[in-house]
C-alpha cells in the first residue's frame, strides 16, 4: 500500500502494491498552503511514512488532544463549549518525513510538527484548504483508510 496526497487537488489516493487505485477521498490540507518549516501552519511536502496509528479502539467522533483520547465524543454542543479547539477526531495516522533537512530533522521535521492524517467534524469544509498543517478527512473515510493502512506505509505529499 501507498498513499498519495495532492495539495492542489485536495485529494488523498490509496494505491495497492501493484499501483492499482484502492480508494480516493477528499481532504483538507493547510489554509496556509504547502511548506515544511516549523511554526508555518503549512502542509509539508515530499516523502513520508505512517509512523504511528492511533485510536484503533476508539468510537467514531472520539476526541483526541495530544494524541490521547479525552473520553469525549464530538457533538455540536461540545463544539460550542470549545470554539477555539482544533478538532482531531476518530483516528490519527501520524506522519514522519523521510527527506533529510527537507521534512526530517532541523526546523522542518514533520513528526515533531505533529502532522497527522486525522478525522474532523463532518460539517467542516473538506475539499478546500483549511487545516493548521494536517490532512483532515471525513470520519467515515478515515475509518475506511485506517483499516487498510499499516504503520510504515509510504505517503507522498505533492504540492
Amino acid at each position: 500500500m501507498r498513499i498519495e496526497i495532492s495539495i492542489p487537488e485536495q485529494r488523498l489516493r490509496l494505491f495497492d502494491d501493484e499501483g492499482g487505485l484502492c480508494g480516493e477521498y477528499p481532504v483538507s490540507t493547510a489554509a496556509n498552503g504547502p511548506g515544511e518549516r516549523s511554526g508555518s501552519n503549512c502542509t509539508p511536502r515530499g516523502r513520508h511514512v505512517v509512523r504511528a496509528r492511533i485510536g484503533a479502539d476508539q468510537p467514531l467522533n472520539a476526541v483526541f488532544v495530544g494524541r490521547r483520547p479525552t473520553g469525549e465524543i464530538y457533538t455540536a454542543e461540545l463544539a460550542e463549549q470549545h470554539p477555539q479547539r482544533d478538532w482531531i477526531l476518530t483516528r490519527i495516522l501520524w506522519l514522519s518525513g523521510c527527506e533529510l533537512l527537507f521534512n526530517r530533522l532541523g526546523e522542518c521535521d514533520t513528526m515533531r510538527r505533529n502532522i497527522y492524517i486525522h478525522g474532523t467534524p463532518d460539517e467542516a469544509r473538506i475539499g478546500v484548504p483549511g487545516s493548521h498543517g494536517c490532512i483532515r478527512m471525513r470520519n467515515a473515510d478515515l475509518l475506511s483508510l485506517f483499516d487498510l493502512v499499516p504503520a510504515g506505509t509510504p505517503v507522498e505529499i505533492l504540492g
